[in-house]
């Protein structure tokens, strides 16, 4: 594998489960998060406001300690007194959809992480359309006046898996033991779930309060387990381009509807 990098020179890596002990529930992503850091220049001056410069310590990281956790982090990181210095990016971009999955579908089921068994269909950080503008046009001017390390961080693929890589999941599924398989949103459905006979995307299973976010029977490799269907954390926790529709359906199933699956449990 090539080596990858982000901004300044930090490596890319893949982040999965660290814990290998039995859970009970197995949880889908789509791809890994970044730690994201504010730039500016010696002046002071703000270069960018929020750029991905380190993997998360682990999946589905939450920034537990908040700011001093994400210093340590870019303490690492190797800037040139020249070329400015590194900043916490605004404590809602280091942590986001970690701190989700805990609030709006750990606790609902009465789960801890302990508990639960995380995976992404892509483990490591992508970048997506606007990080690779600001890496474009904020980053690699500087980076050539300055000396800095060119960036190899891969783009959000059009594919987000192969058999290959469904195999490494089915394989993290078994390892995990888990009876209930819960997916966050459409991708992690049509490019690993839909392989095994789910429907390909959410709406699919419903897109109202009655039917939303119910078990359903899936069976990998011939092992009946249970598949909850919800939304990505971006649509739960409200974050960039959700939809209210998902988010107030989503809401509603932490109240109404978790307690009945947590029964299942």
């Amino acid at each position: 594998m090539e080596h990858l990098t982000f901004p300044f020179g930090q490596s890319v890596k893949r982040v999965i489960q660290a814990d290998r002990s039995p859970k009970s529930v197995f949880i889908l992503g789509a791809y890994g998060s970044a730690v994201h850091a504010r730039w500016c220049n010696k002046e002071g001056k703000e270069m960018i406001r929020a750029l991905a410069v380190a993997s998360e310590p682990c999946i589905f990281w939450t920034c537990p300690s908040g700011k001093g956790e994400v210093e340590e982090i870019l303490s690492a990181v190797d800037v040139p007194a020249e070329a400015g210095y590194l900043q916490p990016a605004a404590p809602n971009l280091n942590g986001p959809s970690g701190r989700s999955i805990d609030e709006h579908y750990l606790k609902p089921l009465g789960l801890t992480r302990a508990e639960v068994w995380l995976c992404d269909l892509v483990p490591h950080s992508c970048k997506n359309p606007h990080q690779a503008e600001a890496v474009r046009t904020r980053y690699e001017p500087h980076a050539r006046k300055f000396g800095l390390p060119p960036v190899n961080w891969p783009k959000v693929p059009r594919e987000f898996s192969n058999s290959e890589r469904r195999q490494e999941i089915a394989a993290e599924l078994r390892e995990s033991t888990a009876e209930v398989f819960i997916t966050l949103g459409d991708l992690p459905l049509k490019w690993f779930a839909r392989h095994f006979g789910s429907e390909r995307l959410l709406r699919a299973y419903g897109e109202g309060a009655v039917t939303y976010g119910r078990l359903h029977d899936i069976r990998l490799d011939g092992q009946l387990l249970k598949l909850l269907p919800l939304v990505h954390p971006r649509q739960a926790a409200s974050l960039s381009r959700h939809t209210p529709k998902w988010k107030a359906l989503h809401t509603h199933w932490a109240k109404n509807v978790a307690p009945e699956v947590l029964a299942y449990f």
